[in-house]
């Protein structure tokens, strides 16, 4: 089952669970309230949403809503037996750091996130193990594990890797055939960015998944193991560290998309100069987030 769709199901069943403590006829909450209770984006809420008033359990007019019925026990949604793969452990992983804020240097114990992310504890372990490979995190000498902090160098270092990786990215896009899938997706991704600038000043905090989902799909056209494993831990890096700085992060974020479709332009264009140079702009930008991060929580 795919990641999203795990998301929705958790978040639908919250947002019932969190109905049941209403009483018919209520008011519902907001869209961003319902978010923060059921820790997902107000995308994937307007989602639930739709759900809810399709089972006639609430009224949805503009932002009225209401609670019409309780609810009932076949109005959840069946969640997966199945343990999440590895892919969803990382964004698992990820998404607790970044909501619950959990600073450099914090000890982490293997029982407690096994309880937390619903695996067992070897397959966390496993886990751990792999993250270890790119410094992120580390043994502990009397048991248990520790999440390192990022030094300056180490900033420094993955920023340029990453250049050389993203910079060959748009190279082979502008290069891809007219019916490859980047090409849909791209058009898919304009349309969102154009979408989250329109809404940038209630909805800045979205850019994240939108950051992530852009440079997963520009990197997606490579085909190598290898750098398929670098762009993981970079993604984890660049992702954790662009929501731990929270400073002007709405002024950030809008000129973050127009970066964004600056790189769209260029590749839409088939033009690989522009391309090259508008991914190096935005890397640089980048760069200075990263290592702004670290001296912003004094690391840098």
């Amino acid at each position: 089952m795919a990641r999203s769709d795990t998301r929705y199901r958790e978040a639908y069943n919250r947002l019932l669970a969190y109905c049941e403590t209403l009483p018919v006829e209520a008011t519902i909450p907001s869209e961003s309230r319902l978010a923060e209770i059921a820790g997902v984006s107000r995308t994937v809420i307007r989602r639930c949403l739709s759900r809810l008033e399709g089972l006639e359990l609430i009224s949805w007019e503009g932002r009225e809503k209401r609670l019409l019925r309780a609810p009932r026990a076949e109005d959840r949604i069946a969640q997966p037996d199945a343990s999440p793969d590895r892919s969803d452990l990382e964004q698992r992983f990820l998404d607790w750091v970044l909501r619950f804020d959990v600073p450099a240097n914090t000890p982490l114990s293997v029982a407690e996130l096994s309880r937390t992310f619903e695996v067992p504890q070897h397959d966390l372990k496993e886990f751990l193990a792999g993250l270890s490979r790119f410094g992120l995190v580390q043994r502990r000498p009397q048991g248990g594990w520790i999440l390192l902090g990022f030094t300056k160098d180490f900033a420094i270092e993955l920023s340029d890797f990453r250049s050389v990786l993203e910079v060959n990215a748009v190279t082979q896009v502008t290069e891809a055939p007219v019916d490859h899938p980047v090409w849909s997706d791209i058009r898919q991704l304009r349309a969102d960015h154009h979408a989250l600038k329109d809404a940038i000043d209630t909805d800045f905090h979205e850019f994240s998944k939108l950051d992530e989902r852009f440079h997963q799909t520009i990197n997606s056209v490579v085909r190598n193991r290898f750098i398929a494993e670098f762009q993981k831990v970079i993604s984890l890096i660049f992702h954790y560290h662009y929501m731990w700085d929270k400073t002007e992060e709405k002024i950030r974020n809008a000129a973050a998309i127009d970066e964004h479709l600056q790189i769209i332009d260029a590749l839409e264009a088939r033009d690989v100069e522009a391309a090259r140079a508008a991914t190096q702009r935005h890397l640089r930008t980048s760069k200075t987030t990263l290592l702004s991060s670290l001296r912003h929580h004094d690391l840098g």
